[in-house]
């Protein structure tokens, strides 16, 4: 799996110190994470749906234990891009497989950038003044590289237009 360019060693380390700073707290931190994503984007609260039920806020959603397991899921890969920085391409199936999931849900390729941002935010309130554009550039590169696995997810299924 490539990310275009490598993550230097620097890189590695701040992400591998600034994510020991989050995962400690996934699901607060996982909370943090959605409720900007459906800030930025609440035309994809529908896409949340456990045992038929629809959600009619972004509220409901996010107290619901059903999402909360997933919270912990997004987490948990999270943690496993980081826990294989060094060898990103031995999660490459998994990670395609995880896309072909989310587009089986409706998932849009182009959500995938609104999640980068809300990532992105997620470590910049937990980290506060240690957030610095080098840290920015280090996970922007790392969610790169794992989401370019995700689409091949798409590239194996036909979309329907």
């Amino acid at each position: 799996m490539e990310s275009g360019m490598p993550l230097s060693g620097g890189q590695r380390a701040l992400i591998r110190e600034s994510w020991q700073r989050v995962s400690g707290s996934p699901v607060q931190h996982g909370l943090v994470l959605f409720t900007r994503l459906f800030d930025l984007d609440p035309d994809l609260l529908p896409l949340f749906q456990y045992n038929c039920k629809q959600f009619t806020s972004p509220q409901e959603c996010l107290s619901a234990p059903e999402f909360l397991d997933h919270i912990r899921k997004v987490m948990l890969v999270i943690d496993a891009a980081v826990s294989h920085l060094e060898n990103l391409s031995c999660l490459e199936e998994y990670l395609c497989n995880l896309g072909k999931k989310h587009q089986a849900v409706g998932v849009k390729v182009e959500s995938f950038s609104t999640v980068g941002e809300s990532l992105l935010y997620m470590l910049e309130k937990c980290l506060g003044a240690a957030f610095s554009p080098e840290v920015q550039e280090a996970w922007s590169k790392l969610y790169n590289a794992v989401v370019k696995a995700m689409k091949r997810g798409w590239e194996t299924l036909p979309e329907g237009d």
